[in-house]
């Protein structure tokens, strides 16, 4: 692997690392409707498991309300089934042919969790940045010692990927600023 590739393979890990903190804040509620909130949550149908987002449409008519309109109606009951499971803090109503969940107000104790909540999931989208890092400079140093890289292009790189945590890792403490905001204004 030359040391372009090295450094080009990192980048993505940290990008996908950013990626994945991103779409956990997502699921993190605040007190505004967002279909994040349910999207993901597994449902046992057919056999198998599912995302609600493939089992039905997803919207937000309201600020505060998420309606869920399944395409098969005989799935309705897993997915409320699911969705109480999940423990999201919010009970669905079925009415017909819809589930519809109205957020309710967030207490100052509840929000102060829910920020604890996204500064531990930012932490482990860092440590696991960190990890890319530790893994991107053993094996320049690896191809260092086997004569792949000049010593003194060792250091640069060193610096490059270091450069490039230190990027990534501002970039997540930024979507926790967002989401801080975001979390204490609604």
């Amino acid at each position: 692997m030359t040391p372009d590739d090295i450094l080009l393979e990192a980048e993505e890990k940290m990008i996908k690392t950013e990626q994945v903190v991103v779409n956990e804040f997502s699921g993190i509620r605040t007190g505004k409707a967002s279909t994040g909130l349910v999207e993901n949550i597994m449902v046992e149908v057919y056999g198998s498991h599912m995302r609600v987002r493939e089992l039905a449409g997803l919207t937000t008519p309201e600020p505060r309300m998420i309606l869920i309109q399944p395409w098969d109606m005989t799935t309705t009951g897993a997915i409320e089934k699911a969705i109480q499971k999940s423990n999201i803090g919010i009970n669905p109503t079925v009415q017909g042919k819809v589930i519809r969940m109205v957020m309710p107000e967030l207490s100052q104790e509840r929000r102060t969790d829910l920020i604890k909540i996204i500064k531990k999931m930012a932490e482990d989208g860092r440590i696991a940045i960190r990890h890319v890092r530790r893994d991107a400079i053993e094996h320049l140093k690896k191809d260092s010692k086997s004569g792949g890289i000049p010593e003194d292009d060792l250091e640069h790189l060193e610096k490059e990927v270091q450069k490039l945590t230190d990027d990534y890792i501002s970039k997540i403490d930024k979507h926790v600023e967002h989401k801080e905001k975001e979390i204490m204004t609604v």
